[in-house]
């Protein structure tokens, strides 16, 4: 992508609304010698999404700063979404929604007949969220 490309890019996601929900941003790489070392290979560095701050973290929070700050900017009180039982989309909406004091609506389709009947893990956590 050229620098000028690059640059209109960015003027254009700027101009977006975006609310901050993570702690931390932008989230920091952090490098793994061992790891790089034990594969011979490059220099291997994690995005360390998990220090977002919001619900255990995750890349969804910068997704959800831009869809949340949507939602406020149209008036919205309401949030309905779905999607698999564990989600961790829906985990982070669900995080997002309770500090924003905004009301969620999960539609959540299980990925085994057990998960109706289990309450753990994500499940449990958007449950505690509100």
């Amino acid at each position: 992508m050229s620098l000028e490309r690059e640059d209109q890019l960015q003027q254009a996601i700027g101009s977006l609304p975006r609310l901050s929900l993570a702690s931390i941003r932008p989230t920091p790489l952090e490098h793994l010698p061992r790891l790089s070392s034990e594969l011979g290979g490059p220099e291997i560095y994690i995005k360390r999404d998990d220090l977002t701050g919001l619900a255990f973290g995750g890349n969804k929070t910068r997704m959800l700063e831009f869809a949340m700050a949507d939602a406020q900017a149209k008036g919205a009180e309401v949030i309905v979404f779905g999607a698999a039982v564990q989600s961790n989309y829906c985990r982070q909406m669900a995080a997002a929604c309770a500090r924003l004091g905004l009301e969620l609506y999960l539609i959540l389709r299980p990925v085994r007949p057990i998960d109706h009947q289990e309450v753990q893990g994500n499940h449990l956590l958007m449950r505690l969220f509100g």
